[in-house]
């Protein structure tokens, strides 16, 4: 019989899915980090919230340990990798706060119309302030959504509920399905001098950190008022503290904030900014629905092997495990390859399996790739709930099996397809193990990624090579490899480097401004 321990504080309805599927539960909420390293041994399963922190430590002394399950999202306290080297499946539940965090978006963004906490505040304090709380109506009034997945999605629903225009910028926002959502596509440039209340519902990733600076802000309508529910660092607080004080931006509502828990912030004292302390998955029902749905995972793991909301492992078979594990890394560069230069909604996603790869289980490396290629605009998708996700973007997958060898032994090709261009990627395993990309946009190359590459198109002209070598040189960057491909002499050419540090986005601004550069990305793997 499997053994689980609690040691966060969980429902007494979760607890009873593990008993009643026939589980041994232990329930001890008041262990120390040296008292779990002592017991943990004893246990199959972990469950925990945020408190319990899963170290290193504790997992190299956790010696029949199979699953952690995390009720929430962030798993910041389990160590990821660890757990991964050690064959612990870490799983979370991404999608039981999503109700409750955008009803908290839409109570936020209430409070900031008609100021309701500070006047709430002044009437308690004996005054009667009436003409002081003037507030604004949401009838009639734009939205704009920054991040139209899950949350976001519910969030324009509600809004538009209370007859708010809804207009939304998401690079993953497909035109079906913001038809079906009813929301108006927009280019971020385009939300923000039009929206009179902008929402954020977007992960923090490098490219959405510090979405909201100076710059954005000037760009926005002047009476602006800003909420966000999703991640500290979207925002750059000391830029909005500005835009507040010279009234270019009316008011901010945040619930979440750089540096947590926030016991001080330039922003507080201001009477123009509502400030809850990361509240928006804290309701009895979201509490107790992540509960629930990680005893159900949890149980389903240890008494049948089926795998969901993992964060670290496919579902893969013992006996598939080996042969696909090189082809997993590949399919996850491919992915990720893609995924990061994709700027535009997804329409189609092909997956070409060519060759050896083609009499294996393809599906979970299908599942990887989407991984791959959502994962920067959304934390949350991992390679069980890719597919769902895509699936909900209204992201049409296809895969084609073809045994017959080419050029290569085996090949995964991927191709997208997005509301403006359509771009394919392709890769190998050389050696029988050892990734390698050989073709990006139909044009061949040979190249293995590392931690960190710089990606450039450009025409292929004299010259070219010298000066971007040089202006790596003069800003400390070093290169350590380089690959290039072109379609024809004089024509289309690709270059793929990679270098030991990141390329910083001064430095990448430099890079485009070389004459022959067509575009540049900075990607990291």
């Amino acid at each position: 019989m499997p053994k689980v321990l609690i040691s966060d504080k969980l429902s007494p309805a979760a607890i009873q899915i593990f008993k009643d599927r026939g589980i041994e539960v232990d329930v001890n909420t008041s262990l120390s980090p040296d008292e779990l390293k002592a017991v943990i041994g004893q246990y199959d399963g972990l469950a925990i919230r945020s408190n319990t922190k899963v170290t290193a430590e504790v997992l190299a002394v956790a010696t029949n340990l199979k699953v952690v399950g995390r009720a929430g999202i962030g798993v910041d306290n389990v160590d990821v990798p660890a757990a991964t080297a050690r064959g612990i499946v870490v799983m979370n539940t991404p999608f039981g706060n999503s109700i409750t965090t955008a009803e908290h978006a839409i109570a936020m963004m209430f409070s900031l119309a008609r100021d309701i906490p500070q006047a709430n505040a002044s009437t308690h304090a004996g005054k009667w302030e009436k003409s002081k709380f003037m507030g604004v109506e949401l009838t009639g009034k734009v939205l704009g959504i920054v991040g139209c997945g899950n949350i976001g999605a519910i969030v324009a629903d509600r809004a538009q509920g209370l007859r708010m225009r809804v207009i939304a910028y998401d690079p993953f926002l497909s035109a079906e399905r913001a038809k079906e959502l009813n929301v108006e596509k927009v280019e971020l440039d385009e939300l923000f001098p039009r929206a009179d209340f902008i929402t954020l519902h977007t992960p923090l990733t490098e490219a959405t950190r510090n979405i909201i600076d100076a710059k954005a802000i000037a760009k926005m309508k002047k009476g602006v008022r800003i909420i966000n529910c999703a991640r500290g660092g979207l925002i750059v607080e000391d830029d909005l503290k500005a835009a507040i004080e010279s009234g270019h931006v009316a008011g901010a509502a945040l619930d979440v904030f750089k540096v947590e828990p926030a016991k001080e912030n330039q922003l507080f004292g201001n009477d123009k900014v509502v400030c809850t302390p990361h509240l928006g998955a804290s309701t009895s029902e979201a509490q107790e629905n992540v509960a629930l749905q990680v005893a159900e995972q949890m149980a389903d793991y240890l008494l049948t092997g089926a795998v969901t909301n993992a964060l670290n492992i496919p579902s893969v078979s013992a006996e598939d495990a080996p042969k696909l594990r090189p082809y997993m890394t590949l399919a996850n560069q491919l992915g990720s390859f893609a995924g990061q230069l994709t700027e535009t909604g997804i329409r189609d996603v092909k997956i070409e399996y060519i060759g050896h790869v083609a009499t294996l289980n393809t599906k979970p490396l299908t599942a990887i790739v989407l991984e791959g290629l959502l994962k920067p605009m959304n934390e949350t998708v991992n390679m069980v709930n890719a597919p769902v996700v895509a699936k909900d973007r209204n992201i049409k997958v296809s895969t084609v099996k073809t045994d017959s060898v080419g050029d290569y032994h085996t090949l995964i090709r991927v191709t997208v397809t997005t509301d403006q261009r359509e771009r394919s990627v392709a890769g190998t395993l050389f050696g029988g193990d050892k990734p390698r990309l050989v073709e990006i946009k139909g044009i061949s190359i040979e190249a293995e990624l590392g931690p960190y590459m710089l990606y450039v198109t450009n025409q292929d002209k004299p010259g070219f090579i010298g000066a971007l070598g040089s202006l790596l040189g003069q800003n400390g960057v070093n290169i350590a490899t380089f690959h290039l491909g072109r379609a024809a002499p004089g024509g289309d050419a690709i270059l793929l480097t990679q270098v030991d540090q990141p390329v910083a986005p001064d430095l990448l601004e430099k890079v485009r401004a070389l004459p022959q550069v067509v575009q540049a990305k900075a990607l990291a793997f």
